[in-house]
């Protein structure tokens, strides 16, 4: 029997992952700056978790999550998201007493059984920002910034921001009825999903990528005329604070998130790379979700990105050896602890060394440190070994050069 993933998972093979690591430490990198600490969270929850926070008729509870019933009789989830075992983690640990705003990361897998397709798997990986403890606008835009500054340094090409407010409660719940009272005598011309939508959450109905009722959609009625004043005024001053940092952004009156815990600000980063699916990353407000946890009421926004969607939408590049990859060729089989000691110098000095273990020709080991992008060889021979020198050939240039041992440590340092 020959075993294979399973549908809908992937390997992230050797080859792939200098990618990865790169994404990955731009988000650290980036995250850092702006004052937000890491936070990792167990992969499997108390299912009542997401049910109440992201919503019991989100497809996401409804149909995609992975749930058992454990020995206690308890019911638990693999996370299909993580914005929720945050905001638990915030609570749990009061880490509001800690400090009035909180800053976080994340990065990590999550699991949905939905149809797998191109940036779709059903187990998929994402990084998010989250902040904690601030109500006003200015942390709106520190989000958002957050994420053009990462997807920018990761040269993600076509890329723009939607944005829009959802309003607060008092807003959405005016909204609501205005779409109910607007759709119901088109109730007929909705799919069946949309109609189950229209009884429990309308807005819904806004995200549809069904072409027919898209084309209704164009005579539904605007969040932007039940806004409160103070919705309208928090919005306003999140758009000029993106102007003031020269972030541009166009504004999208139908674009929702699928989540039942946003208010006010929501934004999407697409790339028109990705084709029709192109949303990179999506967030927003969600005011209210830790007292919905059971927490004290806590302003939050953060914002979550598929990391698989992301390396997509970035043309594959060459291995990268940052400058620093050297290769180091012993051809004497006695001199295999020199050998050794040697690389490790190299190292020290802040090298990646490889050596070969299979004892193969010059020739092939040349060939070798050209395919993993080596800038240098260090060649040790029977004529070095009896001299106490090393031959240094440099990939970039053709060149090669003879020092002595001794002079190991000048050679690279300079």
């Amino acid at each position: 029997m020959a075993f294979q993933t399973i549908k809908g998972t992937h390997d992230i093979l050797p080859e792939d992952s200098t990618r990865w690591q790169k994404l990955e430490h731009i988000i650290h990198d980036v995250a850092a700056r702006f004052g937000y600490s890491e936070i990792r969270t167990p992969i499997f929850e108390d299912t009542s978790l997401f049910s109440r926070s992201v919503g019991e008729d989100t497809d996401i509870v409804s149909k995609e999550m992975y749930t058992w019933q454990d020995r206690s009789g308890g019911s638990i989830t693999l996370r299909p998201e993580l914005t929720a075992p945050v905001a638990r983690a915030f609570i749990q640990h009061n880490l509001g007493r800690k400090s009035p705003l909180q800053r976080m990361y994340y990065m990590g897998p999550l699991f949905r059984r939905e149809r797998p397709q191109k940036g779709r798997q059903r187990q998929f990986h994402q990084f998010g920002i989250e902040a904690f403890g601030s109500k006003f606008p200015e942390q709106d835009a520190e989000i958002i910034a957050i994420g053009y500054i990462i997807f920018s340094k990761l040269g993600l090409k076509d890329l723009s921001l939607k944005l829009n407010s959802l309003g607060s409660g008092k807003c959405r719940s005016h909204y609501k009825k205005a779409l109910q009272d607007y759709f119901n005598p088109l109730k007929n011309q909705l799919s069946e999903t949309s109609q189950k939508r229209l009884e429990s959450n309308p807005l819904r109905i806004l995200d549809t990528k069904n072409p027919d009722e898209q084309t209704l959609l164009a005579e539904a009625p605007s969040i932007a005329d039940f806004w409160t004043e103070d919705d309208q005024k928090h919005f306003s001053h999140v758009q000029d604070l993106l102007s003031s940092l020269e972030i541009p952004f166009e504004l999208d009156s139908r674009m929702v998130r699928g989540l039942d815990y946003y208010t006010r600000t929501t934004f999407e980063f697409i790339s028109s790379n990705l084709g029709a699916q192109d949303a990179v990353c999506g967030g927003g407000r969600y005011d209210g979700l830790v007292e919905t946890l059971g927490g004290k009421p806590t302003p939050a926004i953060g914002f979550a990105a598929g990391m698989e969607r992301i390396l997509m939408s970035i043309d594959p590049q060459e291995k990268s050896t940052e400058g620093n990859s050297v290769y180091l060729i012993n051809l004497v089989e006695s001199a295999s602890g020199k050998a050794l000691q040697v690389a490790n110098e190299i190292r020290e000095l802040g090298f990646a060394v490889t050596m070969d273990t299979l004892r193969r020709s010059l020739k092939a080991q040349l060939r070798d440190a050209n395919r993993i992008g080596a800038i240098k060889v260090v060649i040790m021979g029977d004529e070095e070994i009896k001299n106490q020198t090393l031959q240094i050939k440099d990939l970039t240039t053709g060149e090669q050069e003879e020092i002595a041992e001794s002079d190991l440590v000048k050679h690279f340092v300079v």
